[in-house]
């Protein structure tokens, strides 16, 4: 049996994560802009950080898995 919970929860998160698709947190004008589509190294490095930050909790503190076969 595969466990696929890290693969579907770490490909759910780089997809809502990614700066300026859905949010962007600072954003250019004000701290946080939706859906602009535009990005900047700050923004690359906060959402870096609250991804690694929520794939710990997942899949470390929670415990995740979700299994097949």
């Amino acid at each position: 049996m595969a466990d696929w919970g890290p693969v579907v929860i770490a490909v759910v998160l780089f997809v809502l994560l990614s700066p300026g698709l859905v949010f962007q947190l600072p954003g250019k004008s004000r701290v946080v802009e939706f859906g602009n589509m535009q990005t900047s190294a700050v923004s690359i490095l906060v959402h870096t950080i609250i991804f690694f930050g929520l794939i710990t909790i997942f899949l470390v503190a929670i415990g995740v898995h979700i299994y097949t076969g």
